[in-house]
Formats: structure tokens, C-alpha cells, sequence
């Protein structure tokens, strides 16, 4: 399977390769992702395009815009992997691929690239990054980044104590300093096996 989206419908999540040079995003049941569901997205919304060494996204005059893990795009951008994108209110996940090995997403097994391991945690760092993936569980189609101070509520810590863990969690995940970080290492904690669906739905319930 090539590098693919998972689109977040109210039917569930669906997994979308992105098998052409050109992907068309929008509500009209013509473009490749069809989210005729959402009255928020426009008949032609963005536009996916392979340029060989990666892929981008670009707006295509929307009328409620396209959000790169949180941030509104005004130019064409290259996507990395595990980058959350919203056009009006849906949500889906970009997934680069490059040499196919199977994992699971959410219920789905897919074809994806073999992922570097998770870097080695300590109990507090995991802790931190299951309150922070917790909302991927919650049903929110597109839910909001948990706070700093929400999560030092939570775990009884100072938000000092967060914000310095999470900057360990940034490095040891190679997050970059663009865009919504908080976002980005959710989705990469995830994708690379640190957190799993059950550990969160476990400490959920």
C-alpha cells in the first residue's frame, strides 16, 4: 500500500492510498477523498500532490480554509508523516510510506513503512504522553491538544515539570519546532507503537 490518509468519517476511520500524483479533497463525490458528509468542506477543498520526494497540500480557495496540525495554511506545503490536517470540520492523518511492512491503525491492518521503535521512556515521560494521546479515543472527530495545564492537573505536577518533559518527548521523538508540537507527537508516540488504542481505551475507562 502506498502512503495513504486516514480520513475520520462518523462511519468510523478509513484508510485512503494516495496511489496518484494528484489527490482532489472536498465535498463533491467526483475528488478522490469525498467528504460529502461535512457541509464545512468545500466541492473542491485542497489538493494532495506527489512531487516525487514527498507529498504537498495545498488550499485550493476554500471557503473555511486547510489546517496543518492546527496551523492555517496560506501556501502549498510538503507533509511529513503523522501530520494532521483539517479541511472545514474533518480531520485526517497523513502517513508516509516507503517500504511497505504491515502494522495496525485503530482496527485496520495496512501496508506502512517499518517505523523506528520508540525511544526508551521513563515511567513519567509515558505517562505524560498517554494523557496527552488520550483524546484520539474520545470520539471528537478532530479533538483538541490536552493543555499544559490540564495535563499537570492530572498527573499532580508542576506545569514547569510538563513543559520540561514534554521538550524531552519532543527530542527523543524528533519533533520539529513548527506547528502545533503537541499534535505532531501524539500522532508519532501512536504511529510508533509508544502508546497503543488499548493502553489509552484502558485508561480511559
Amino acid at each position: 500500500m502506498p502512503s495513504h490518509l486516514e480520513v475520520w468519517k462518523p462511519s468510523g476511520r478509513q484508510l485512503i492510498p494516495l496511489g496518484s500524483e494528484r489527490v482532489t479533497v472536498g465535498k463533491s463525490s467526483s475528488n478522490v477523498v469525498s467528504l460529502d458528509h461535512d457541509s464545512t468542506v468545500s466541492r473542491l477543498h485542497a489538493v494532495l500532490e506527489n512531487l516525487g520526494y514527498a507529498w504537498s497540500i495545498r488550499d485550493v480557495g476554500s471557503r473555511n480554509g486547510t489546517y496543518i496540525n492546527g496551523e492555517k495554511i496560506s501556501a502549498e506545503r510538503v507533509l511529513r508523516s503523522g501530520d494532521e490536517l483539517r479541511v472545514g470540520t474533518s480531520k485526517l492523518v497523513f502517513w508516509e510510506v516507503r517500504d511497505a511492512d504491515e502494522v495496525t491503525i485503530g482496527e485496520a491492518t495496512v501496508s506502512v513503512a517499518p517505523t523506528q521503535p520508540p525511544p526508551r521512556l521513563t515511567p513519567r515521560e509515558l505517562e505524560v504522553l498517554v494523557v496527552l494521546c488520550r483524546p484520539l479515543v474520545s470520539g471528537d472527530p478532530f479533538p483538541e491538544a490536552v493543555s499544559v495545564k490540564q495535563m499537570a492537573q492530572e498527573l499532580f505536577v508542576t506545569e514547569a515539570a510538563i513543559k520540561q518533559h514534554l521538550q524531552n518527548l519532543y527530542d527523543k521523538f524528533s519533533i520539529p519546532p513548527e506547528g502545533e508540537r503537541r499534535v505532531r507527537l501524539a500522532n508519532e508516540a501512536i504511529r510508533r507503537g509508544a502508546v497503543t488504542l488499548n493502553m489509552l481505551r484502558d485508561n480511559d475507562s
